[in-house]
């Protein structure tokens, strides 16, 4: 394989390593005190670089604890910040599609920088745990070399756009959404319109409306695929929904185009994005998500606003570019010939009956890679890239159930590949079956885990999986999540049998519970959403499975689903249940209840912290003049490397960034042309007064437009004199965003 500084420089595209420059300019100001912390928070958030719990240095596995270490060695405990203590790493993998090249690259980056596990989360990505922040642009670099990014993978931002994992090979699908996910994640990432967000922003796509693949249902904009009949000729488009979410407070999407057709899929995007930065909440972060503002405005109200928003858009080429092309998203079968089909095991068999799914085109399969917990290690990710190449190609996808699919497997390949998955550890069955726990990272890692989702999904699993053969088919067709506190990463609402993680105080102790939660729906795209029904101490949840699961199966009703039979019987029915196992022993009669599932330590809650879910919110303005102020800091070095020209040019590009971030707040499609900032800075800004110095006037505006018509500097002392004329231009920039705050605010009051 090609040694990754050569394919750094053979691959690594330009404006992308540039970026990754930035943000590694953006640390070494921060470490000199020279950026703001909360500036920088968010800036690192929008690389996918993000805080983490680290928990005395114990990652739980559901069995037991694995001892992990820092790289130096030293293990602490209590709250740390990213410069003494590891954080984690997101890498956003659209619609799941990840290749052998990228998943290679993602095995040596958590061998080499992180604690070699890859974790596929619930949207799809890759997570690294354990990652020291200087290590992250060398990481970045070799990932961004192979097609990878991780922009806007936290932060409040357009977060991984998620897709069906089966686009494309499904039997049921309208047409292949995986080519619109790809659009409209490159057509949405660092657009103007989804910088100003005040809180995070989600998408999904499905190819139908009846599966669980996209849920679409609990998304800030859903897209379910769609084909309508137009004078003789099918259309393409989507039925678009917007304003779902999960949270402590779910809200099921609402619709807002019964049918929006493919050409106006990205623009109508582009609308509901500029909305939510208009309309959504900024001071109350628990209230700053979509959802509230439609629930603020009423859907009918919202979609005419939508649609008003639409009719202002400025053409965008980019918006439709991509229909001319709907195949770049398209995988084809690796050349192998056919084969006689092998000898099947009855190990192989129990694992096809789970594991493998027929594809809409003949002679081929879906094969599900079971990964428990989500986690799969860089030897097993390496392998596993072997193994694909022989066998399927660049056809891996992550799914939303935390596993990782092999598409176009002839069928006759099939035996080989589970006797090869068994060879690495990868071949468990039970794929989207009650052994397949979702869970978020927990105490594990997060900030805010209360309880222990992945140790107790670890224990869940253990035990399901030993008397998986003897339960019923419909206990076995169950889903069960878990979430760590009431955020629902573990879209434990959806489930038929979720619980979220809460703390309870027994006579002065604390002791994990879990709050036990009903009622919810994984098809039709997470169609229903369930209620927590009561708290149960955590060492009982295995019991309340076992009990529920039991009764599910002793008395429902011919092809009654396990959320019509919750319906049927009454959550009080369910509460009684719940409240039978509601009792924790005395600390003297049991102490096992006073540890949670995976840590034999006494409880407690003491090493939570802030959560890093969202970021705070920085207007856009803000994070473009810290733009520019770094710019000018690069102009600096650039100066003292002896290239004046080159630092002539970052001064003059520093004083246009913040002279469009300042005229964006009264043109907000303002483009990106040089001719085009400087005349509308001209008009907007100084000819109205509003960029004045209360000493100066107006004369630092003059330093861009001479930089503007001048062009560049040659000499070291003319590129001097022009970077200090940038560095008082961007002071001034933030005095003038000042006055325009309070001027809003007088206005409002």
């Amino acid at each position: 394989m090609t040694a990754w500084k050569e394919r750094l420089a053979k691959s690594l595209p330009e404006n992308l390593g540039r970026e990754i420059d930035i943000f590694e300019t953006e640390i070494d100001l921060r470490r000199r005190g020279k950026l703001e912390e909360k500036l920088f928070a968010e800036t690192r958030l929008r690389r996918g670089v993000y805080g983490q719990r680290y928990d005395n240095g114990q990652r739980h596995d559901g069995e037991a604890q694995q001892q992990l270490s820092y790289p130096s060695g030293e293990l602490t405990k209590g709250p740390q910040t990213l410069w003494d203590a590891p954080g984690m790493q997101r890498v956003k993998l659209p619609y799941g599609k990840v290749t052998l090249e990228q998943l290679e690259v993602l095995a040596e980056c958590a061998e080499e920088y992180s604690d070699a596990i890859l974790h596929v989360t619930t949207r799809q990505d890759i997570q690294l745990h354990f990652v020291h922040i200087e290590d992250t642009p060398d990481m970045m670099r070799r990932l961004g070399a192979v097609g990878v990014t991780t922009r806007e993978a936290c932060g409040n931002s357009v977060r991984n756009i998620t897709a069906c994992p089966y686009a494309g090979v499904c039997n049921d699908e309208s047409f292949d959404v995986a080519p619109y996910a790809h659009a409209a994640t490159y057509f949405l990432m660092g657009h103007d319109d989804t910088q100003d967000f005040g809180r995070k922003f989600k998408i999904a796509f499905s190819g139908c409306a009846d599966h669980a693949c996209g849920l679409t249902s609990f998304h800030d904009i859903g897209c379910v695929a769609r084909i309508r009949e137009v004078d003789g000729r099918k259309q393409r488009g989507f039925a678009f929904y917007v304003g779902g979410g999960l949270g402590s407070v779910p809200h099921a999407a609402k619709l807002l185009e019964e049918f929006v057709p493919e050409e106006e899929l990205l623009p109508m995007m582009q609308a509901v994005c500029r909305l939510f930065t208009k309309y959504g909440e900024r001071e109350n972060r628990a209230r700053a998500r979509l959802k509230f503002v439609i629930k603020k405005l009423g859907i009918e109200e919202f979609a005419r606003l939508a649609r008003e928003e639409r009719l202002k858009l400025k053409a965008d080429p980019r918006a439709t570019a991509y229909l001319a092309d709907l195949t770049l998203t398209d995988e084809k079968p690796i050349a192998a010939a056919p084969r006689p089909l092998e000898a099947e095991s009855d190990a192989y068999r129990a694992w096809a009956k789970t594991n493998l799914r027929p594809q809409a085109q003949p002679g081929y399969s879906v094969a599900t890679v079971t990964l428990p917990l989500g986690d799969l290690t860089s030897y097993q990710a390496r392998k596993l890239a072997e193994i694909a190449g022989e066998l399927t190609g660049d056809t891996m996808r992550t799914t939303v159930e935390q596993n990782l699919c092999l598409r176009w497997l002839r069928n006759e390949y099939a035996p080989e590949l589970f006797q090869r998955l068994q060879a690495i550890g990868l071949a468990e069955g039970g794929a989207s079956t009650i052994t397949d726990i979702t869970s978020c990272p927990g105490t594990d890692t997060c900030k805010l885990g209360i309880s222990s989702s992945r140790g107790l999904a670890g224990e869940l699993r253990k035990r399901l999986t030993v008397i998986q053969e003897e339960l019923a088919p419909e206990a076995r067709a169950l889903h069960i999540k878990t979430s760590g506190c009431f955020n629902s990463c573990g879209q434990h609402h959806v489930a038929d049998l979720g619980f979220l993680g809460v703390s309870r105080n027994v006579s002065g102790r604390r002791v994990p519970h879990f709050q036990v939660v009903v009622g919810g729906q994984w098809e039709a795209n997470g169609g229903a959403f369930g209620l927590a029904i009561g708290a149960i101490p955590s060492k009982n949840v295995p019991e309340m499975v076992k009990r529920l699961t039991a009764r599910f199966v002793a008395e429902r009703r011919p092809e009654e689903s396990f959320t019509s039979f919750v319906q049927r019987i009454g959550k009080k029915e369910i509460r009684t249940m719940v409240e039978a196992l509601a009792e924790t022993p005395a600390y003297e009669a049991d102490r096992s209840f006073y540890s949670d599932w995976g840590d034999p330590r006494e409880y407690t809650i003491g090493d939570m912290g802030v959560g890093e879910c969202a970021g705070e919110v920085v207007p856009f303005v803000i994070m473009a003049l810290a733009a520019a102020e770094r710019e000018v800091f690069e102009a600096q070095l650039l100066l003292d490397n002896q290239n004046a020209t080159e630092a002539s040019q970052r001064a003059y590009r520093a004083m246009l960034t913040a002279a469009r971030a300042l005229t964006r707040e009264r043109l907000p499609d303002l483009g990106e042309a040089a001719d085009e900032i400087v005349e509308s800075f001209r008009t907007e800004l100084v000819d109205s007064k509003l960029f004045l110095d209360p000493f100066a006037g107006a004369k630092f505006a003059h330093y861009l437009f001479k930089a503007h018509r001048d062009g560049d500097e040659s000499s070291a002392e003319a590129a001097h004199q022009r970077i200090e004329e940038a560095q008082l231009f961007v002071d001034v920039s933030y005095q003038c965003y000042e006055r325009m705050v309070q001027a809003r605010a007088l206005t409002a009051s």
